[in-house]
């Protein structure tokens, strides 16, 4: 057993390292790009900068799909909104207090809620199916759609606006030529190492004979969600904490619309007890306790060390809860 671990392990190491480096490229190479060819700020910095940290996950999600493993593409989105919330916001909190300053912030987290609560109204029936699949992905272009408009309306002044034109400005220049080169680079090795994180994660499961939505859960959503990490960390470093926050909500949003509906639509099946029942329910407490520390009180929001240290506890005992229910079967 021993030796037949070693390959697939392998091949899931060498598969996050490169998933992580191919992510920040595809995201580079496409914002770069988009300003070539004078799309809007605003459009690439909800797009591009807001959804491209889920280039991750929706591919592993496809690929887990169609390799007929639609749990392992469930888990990973549950898990990865679980680890954006427990772990990289708990995590960035440590570093630094973040303090939410947007107005258009404050409205995207009531919209997460409800979008997380819809998630698991349609689960009720155990089966995620292509209506489901449709739902979603008609939903997420209404979130779009939304997000677009009301950030048109945002004062120019507002802090999200100002953060995101930074970010936007330490994209390194590049030429046309050259951004489409490193766009089809990273779209390359995205796929690449999502394939060889599905398969090595699915030949573990076999190996220790666990549900692969187990690993989805673990192993592939905190995999996945470093890259939300990385930028989470750099950017309250650089005082940016409002676009760090919009990253994690656009993120979890983006999970919830578009990668769940990956294998809704390309391979329908039944929804496991235990994440209907446990993994969904606590994704959707850490949503409501996010939304909840995040409310303004004396005047200000603000996300302690104190709340992020919670967090943190909160991602650390539910991964201890997985373990010891996986153990015992």
């Amino acid at each position: 057993m021993t030796t037949a671990l070693i390959l697939p392990s392998l091949l899931l190491l060498i598969g996050l390292i490169l998933l992580v480096w191919s992510s920040d490229q595809f995201i580079e190479g496409a914002a770069s790009t988009a300003i070539h060819l004078n799309i809007s700020p605003l459009v690439i910095g909800i797009v591009v900068l807001g959804f491209g940290t889920s280039a991750p996950e929706i591919f592993v999600s496809i690929l887990a799909s169609l390799d007929d493993s639609p749990g392992l593409a469930i888990g990973n989105v549950v898990g990865s909104n679980i680890a954006n919330i427990g772990l990289v916001l708990g995590v960035t909190a440590l570093v630094a207090p973040i303090a939410i300053k947007s107005s258009l912030l404050r409205r995207e987290f009531p919209i997460l809620l409800i979008i997380s609560l819809l998630g698991i109204v349609l689960m009720l029936d155990r089966d995620l199916d292509m209506t489901d699949g449709i739902i979603l992905l008609g939903l997420l272009f209404v979130v779009l759609f939304w997000m677009i408009r009301a950030n048109k309306q945002v004062s120019p002044d507002d802090p999200l606006t100002e953060e995101t034109q930074h970010e936007l400005d330490d994209i390194p220049k590049m030429s046309l030529k050259k951004a489409l080169l490193v766009l089809l680079l990273g779209l390359i090795v995205l796929m690449t190492s999502a394939k060889m994180m599905v398969w090595g994660a699915v030949e573990i499961a076999e190996i220790f004979q666990v549900p692969d939505v187990v690993i989805g859960l673990t192993i592939i959503a905190i995999g996945t969600s470093l890259p939300e990490l990385a930028a989470a960390i750099s950017a309250a470093l650089k005082g940016e904490s409002d676009l760090m926050i919009g990253n994690i909500l656009g993120s979890n949003l983006f999970n919830l619309l578009a990668v769940m509906s990956m294998p809704a639509l390309l391979a329908p099946s039944l929804i496991e007890n235990n994440t209907l029942l446990h993994d969904y329910p606590i994704m959707l407490a850490l949503t409501l306790a996010m939304l909840m520390v995040a409310l303004p009180r004396k005047g200000k929001a603000e996300i302690t060390k104190i709340e992020g240290g919670l967090l943190l506890a909160s991602f650390i005992g539910y991964m201890i809860f997985l373990y010891f229910r996986t153990v015992s079967g």
